[in-house]
């Protein structure tokens, strides 16, 4: 069966497995093997157990939906992150979280002191006044 876990960014997992467990904080845990009856599930915070042979995957996921059908699991989310243990998959959610967060804080202060200067310079330019 195949697995796709896509976010706004792309695809984070695509591939073939054997089964996958789904763990989540609202939901509860749950296992799809090949031949599954289909299911929709909404996916607060948690991970998916991607099994294939003798590898094993975590995915952590964040706010999404799963829906199985026809041995096609799609998982749409807002965030993943891949990992060989759940702990490592959210450490690196963690750490990716907190880089946005320090970029979005820097683009927020050049973007307010742009604003200030434009309005000096309007103001400078005496602009809407003949």
């Amino acid at each position: 069966m195949r697995v796709v876990v896509a976010t706004h960014q792309g695809y984070q997992f695509n591939d073939e497995v054997d089964y996958v467990l789904v763990h989540d904080s609202v939901a509860g845990e749950f296992t799809i093997m090949k031949n599954h009856i289909p299911v929709v599930s909404v996916m607060d915070e948690g991970y998916l157990k991607v099994v294939r042979g003798e590898d094993t995957f975590y995915v952590v996921v964040v706010s999404g939906i799963l829906q199985f059908q026809d041995n096609y699991c799609s998982v749409l989310v807002q965030e993943a992150h891949l990992g060989r243990t759940p702990e490592s998959a959210k450490e690196h959610l963690i750490a990716v979280r907190k880089d946005r967060l320090e970029k979005n804080r820097k683009e927020s202060a050049d973007f307010s002191q742009k604003e200030k200067d434009l309005a000096k310079n309007i103001k400078k330019s005496r602009a809407g006044r003949l």
